[in-house]
């Protein structure tokens, strides 16, 4: 029996959704939410949904917002115990809109919320193998990112592993700071789940393959490169190879990238054969966008092969963990 728990550690928010393309979040516009959303809640819910022992470090306000968003992680099997609750503080908030040409604007409030008041506690590391995923993103709160590090460290410490996904958003990468912060944990982590963006962010003097060299050259066992609509490449010491996107009616981009690495860490812990991991997260990152609402997407290893059984792109008997 597989005794790794897969944690995730940062902001816990909830999303607002423009319906209108183009209005920079300076209009007067029709919203829906609040979605349950935060790339490292996305991320766990994803991975708890394909069969990971997966449990979520963060904190939310005792509110409506925080509630919905720690019911739909009960719901979805992630473990809640080391979620904090801040009774003084609202739960953090996102508004994002569309443009045209897929881009996204953001408006955040995360800082002096309860997103950004999480306190770790090397006692909430549970007894086995431990894999920790931290998305970059979280890095640009100052709070957060000391308590993020302090995690890597105990996690490295107890001989547990890394997963980082850069997800260097401009947005909430403002400082100096944050991008060494990112910089140092990419060199910690045995997983590396970049986009083509990030590559742009972290490494503006390297072509495409030196960056990519530049992360393996640490102790990484995989890379594997997002490149949204144009598919996906994976990496390792011994092997290259790329996976063709599907073909879907995008409504809603955020949480794909999130929900592609839940699903690729679930499968890479269950025993999945690398190609296998990057297939299923492939395409259950292609079905996240073809609902509105972050975490709303995000799918079961089930709904997945019926996704991929429509596309005939995968033997259902490579599937590994539970629906």
């Amino acid at each position: 029996m597989n005794n790794t728990t897969l944690i995730a550690i940062g902001e816990l928010l909830v999303e607002f959704v423009s319906h209108q393309k183009g209005c920079e979040l300076s209009m007067l516009g029709a919203y829906s939410g609040p979605y349950p959303s935060g790339a490292p809640a996305i991320f766990v819910d994803q991975a708890a949904r394909c069969g990971a022992n997966a449990m979520m470090i963060g904190s939310l306000g005792n509110d409506g917002f925080g509630r919905i968003l720690k019911r739909r992680l009960i719901d979805d099997g992630v473990r809640t115990s080391a979620i904090q609750t801040a009774d003084n503080l609202t739960t953090g908030v996102a508004f994002v809109s569309y443009n045209d040409d897929g881009s996204r604007n953001f408006i955040f409030h995360l800082s002096d919320t309860a997103a950004d008041a999480v306190n770790f506690d090397p006692l909430y590391l549970p007894e086995g193998d431990l894999i920790l995923h931290v998305s970059g993103s979280s890095l640009g709160n100052a709070r957060l990112r000391r308590q993020i590090m302090l995690a890597v460290d105990a996690v490295l410490a107890r001989g547990g592993r890394i997963s980082c996904d850069p997800n260097a958003r401009l947005e909430l990468m403002k400082n100096s700071e944050a991008r060494e912060s990112l910089l140092e944990l990419i060199s910690k982590s045995s997983i590396l789940l970049p986009s083509s963006a990030d590559l742009e962010f972290l490494y503006p003097d390297f072509t495409e393959k030196e960056a990519l060299d530049q992360m393996l050259g640490g102790p990484a066992e995989f890379v594997v490169l997002k490149r949204g609509s144009d598919g996906v490449t994976v990496l390792t010491e011994n092997e290259t190879f790329d996976l063709p996107p599907y073909d879907v009616s995008e409504v809603d981009p955020t949480g794909a990238g999130d929900c592609f690495c839940g699903t690729f860490v679930a499968q890479i812990i269950g025993g999945a054969p690398i190609k296998t991991a990057a297939e299923l997260a492939n395409a259950a990152g292609a079905l996240s966008v073809t609902r509105r609402g972050p975490m709303e997407g995000n799918s079961g290893l089930d709904e997945i092969q019926q996704f991929i059984d429509s596309h005939g792109l995968l033997n259902p008997r490579s599937i590994r963990g539970n629906p």
